[in-house]
């Protein structure tokens, strides 16, 4: 029996119906679900601030360059003390002028904060002569020649340092002016800090921090640090060299020497930085450094396993072990580190405390403007807009 159109008519407007009212169901339940939110992730998920230093190394620096090598650790430190905690991933350009031992001087951005104090250290002042510096190529290369993250959920950060405008006669540079706004559209803010009072210098750096979107700042010629030494860095400073003792180099030569170069520095670091830098890692979830793992965190993070490395991947005082020994060896080093991270735990939070109090209290008097709490009141500030919060 045919069926009449009346009825297959009506039979196409209730399916009709039915799969709008299907479609309507779907799109409200998409919208009423909770909606993720995006992040570039580092570890676990954890947002990113991308800092990047360009610091004038000339001969009229040396105080700042100095006080900076004693402060880095601090300022990581503090850097992720923040809710969530943030990877941090460093870099540093160095520069003089023209006719100097060099112009610029990189280490590209990492989160090898270890590598990073390591390449601050080999920074002296020198050079310079005339006023002007090559500011201009400095800053380009910090915006062009770093590995930033191209996404717009990382902080992403500069800071130009320096007491001395830029040379703008120089053929081939790129104007400040050209590369901030390149800085704009690569959602790279730029920061700037002076350091004494040279007067060509202040209009630049404040038009450079403007264009940039970032913050102006005038310090102190010698940066106007002030180490903080604390009650609890003695204790501390017993502690770090009691981690030292549980270092396992590993590898094939070159690797073993860059485990062997970051327990070295981290022992030769006077006590505020040593502390600093056990507070930066207790707070990443107590590593002993950055960069290449040794053997003992390898094997806690399961990165790798004793019994299946080669002899030549082993120190000697391994190598010279049965292979049931050296299991067991391993073992008891990531058991006594353990326990000693735990110590630095409890006792970096003490500190991070007493810090906090004295930091206030200076402030308060006027002696809280140096080079530090400049980039930290800044990134403070800044941060917040990535949904990092201090």
């Amino acid at each position: 029996m045919t069926e009449s159109k009346p009825r297959r008519r009506d039979l196409r407007v209730a399916l009709l119906a039915l799969l709008i009212g299907a479609t309507t169901l779907v799109a409200h339940a998409r919208a009423s679900a909770p909606q993720p939110t995006s992040r570039t992730p580092g570890p676990g998920g954890a947002p990113r601030i991308e800092v990047a230093f360009v610091l004038d190394t000339t001969g009229s620096m040396a105080g700042l360059i100095e006080g900076a090598k004693r402060e880095i650790w601090s300022i990581a430190n503090q850097m992720v003390n923040a809710q969530p905690t943030p990877e941090i991933r460093m870099g540093l350009i160095g520069y003089r002028d023209r006719g100097d031992a060099y112009v610029t001087r990189a280490h590209d951005l990492s989160s090898d904060v270890d590598g990073v104090y390591a390449a601050l250290r080999d920074f002296a002042a020198g050079g310079g002569g005339d006023t002007p510096e090559s500011v201009n190529q400095a800053l380009h290369e910090a915006i062009t020649r770093m590995s930033w993250t191209e996404s717009q959920d990382v902080y992403k950060v500069i800071f130009l340092v320096g007491d001395a405008p830029p040379h703008m006669e120089y053929a081939g540079d790129v104007a400040y002016a050209q590369s901030v706004r390149l800085a704009r559209e690569r959602d790279i803010i730029v920061n700037t800090i002076q350091c004494g009072d040279i007067a060509g210098t202040e209009p630049v750096w404040r038009e450079i921090a403007s264009g940039g979107a970032g913050r102006y700042a005038a310090i102190r010629a010698d940066g106007g640090m002030q180490a903080l030494a604390t009650p609890l860095d003695e204790a501390l400073g017993r502690l770090n060299r009691s981690l030292a003792d549980t270092v396992i180099a590993w590898g094939d030569a070159g690797e073993r020497a860059e485990i062997e170069d970051k327990r070295r520095l981290a022992l030769e670091a006077d006590a505020p930085a040593a502390a600093s830098r056990l507070g930066f890692f207790a707070k990443l979830g107590g590593l002993v450094s950055s960069g290449r793992a040794d053997l003992v965190d390898a094997v806690k993070q399961g990165l790798a396993d004793v019994a299946s490395l080669d002899e030549d991947a082993l120190p000697a005082t391994l190598r010279a072990m049965r292979p049931e020994e050296r299991e067991d060896y391993v073992k008891r080093k990531l058991e006594a580190r353990n326990e000693i991270q735990r110590e630095i735990a409890q006792l970096s939070q003490q500190r991070d405390a007493w810090i906090e109090q004295e930091q206030s209290k200076r402030t308060a008097e006027g002696r809280g403007d140096g080079f530090d709490r400049q980039v930290l009141e800044t990134i403070r500030a800044q941060a917040a807009a990535k949904g990092i919060a201090y």
